[in-house]
């Protein structure tokens, strides 16, 4: 007498398995595909930090070369605008009677 063994349904365990592999995949492949963005962006944020770096580097050592304009020798007043400036200022002297006493 022979005993049947019991059929294993191998059609389902091989869909399982496909099934487990694809979403495995995309799960490595989505994590790849954030890690690349990752990367660019710090890749992208260091080139404009040197691009910054050395514009930055350029603009100061202009500024340094450049010849400083002389101050004038005398300050604007206080409480004038730069429009009055160009008028000299008037002083006008009026006497005062001076009564000295002799002694």
């Amino acid at each position: 007498m022979t005993t049947a063994a019991p059929l294993i349904n191998n059609t389902q365990f091989s869909a399982n398995v496909t099934t487990e592999s694809q979403e495995q995949s995309l799960y490595q492949s989505s994590g790849a595909i954030v890690a690349a963005i990752v990367v660019g962006v710090i890749v992208i944020f260091t080139v404009v930090l040197l691009i910054l770096k050395t514009y930055n580097r350029r603009m100061r050592a202009k500024r340094e070369l450049e010849p400083k304009p002389t101050k004038t020798a005398m300050p604007p007043a206080l409480g004038q605008n730069s429009n009055s400036l160009s008028q000299q200022p008037t002083v006008t002297f009026i006497p005062v009677d001076i009564h000295m006493q002799n002694r």
